[in-house]
């Protein structure tokens, strides 16, 4: 009866621990036009000016084939972002191969775990969809890895290996950049002073000198403004604590319910006579 009890309050409480993850990792149904209202409608030509976009809404631009569009976003810790971009081509045109790369803080280029990141059309095909799913953003990795960390990402859009005839044509292009969290699965112990977002250094560096702007202010020019809606985690906490208390509590449970069965009735053993 005892042990039926413990294991009671063992599912219970996994049950408890579990319940809260589901409904996160839920989806919650929002008006996509909504959300897509005040998306950007242009594309930057260099890192420099690099449009910023949000997750979760749907970017535009208008261009020419042979152009280089850029746009940038933030990723956080234990994020896997997809990077998804759909070029609608000109009703006649020769057969267009687009490439869409990633590009991390550091503008390194990172490789794609899955997903389509080049592609070619037929001649009058009226739009190509392409792909990028990074692996997971840690929160801190060593100096030699290629790992992709905290901080601002660019995407670049582009035709390569277009004819003559088809350089500067108009296109339009859609850009959507979503994230899955990953969660204590990707934690690693440690974390980045700072994100890597342009300018961020110089900013940090000024506010520590206490050094003023010509106008008399002390806030310095930060090349990249935008950044999670959450703001940047601080890389030390994660889901795993929860999940490594909730592993302790139910081991602690396990002892007693095995002490319980191994123990006996409690009563002493009858010594025989004359022993």
């Amino acid at each position: 009866m005892r042990i039926t009890r413990v294991l009671s309050a063992s599912l219970l409480m996994l049950g408890l621990a579990v319940a809260p993850a589901a409904a996160d990792s839920s989806p919650t149904p929002t008006d996509s036009a909504s959300a897509d209202a005040g998306a950007p409608t242009r594309a930057g030509t260099s890192f420099r000016t690099a449009t910023e976009i949000e997750q979760g809404r749907t970017a535009t631009a208008s261009g020419s084939t042979g152009d280089y569009l850029y746009w940038s976003f933030p990723a956080d810790a234990a994020q896997r972002p997809t990077v998804r971009a759909t070029v609608k081509l000109p009703e006649t045109h020769a057969t267009e191969t687009w490439q869409l790369d990633v590009y991390d803080g550091l503008r390194r280029r990172q490789s794609c775990q899955y997903g389509a990141q080049t592609r070619t059309a037929a001649a009058g095909v009226g739009s190509v969809a392409l792909s990028c799913t990074l692996r997971t953003v840690r929160a801190w990795s060593e100096t030699w890895s290629n790992d992709p960390l905290p901080g601002t990402y660019y995407v670049r859009l582009t035709a390569v290996g277009v004819t003559t005839a088809d350089l500067g044509l108009p296109v339009g292009s859609e850009v959507r950049v979503d994230s899955k969290d990953i969660g204590g699965a990707a934690a690693v112990d440690g974390s980045l002073a700072e994100p890597l977002v342009p300018g961020i250094a110089v900013k940090s560096e000024a506010d520590k000198d206490g050094s003023a702007d010509t106008d008399g202010s002390k806030d310095s020019a930060v090349l990249s403004a935008i950044e999670p809606e959450d703001g940047w985690s601080s890389g030390w906490w994660s889901d795993r604590w929860v999940w490594t208390a909730i592993g302790g509590a139910l081991a602690a449970l396990a002892g007693v319910g095995g002490y319980t069965l191994t123990r006996g009735s409690g009563r002493p053993s009858r010594v025989p006579p004359g022993a």
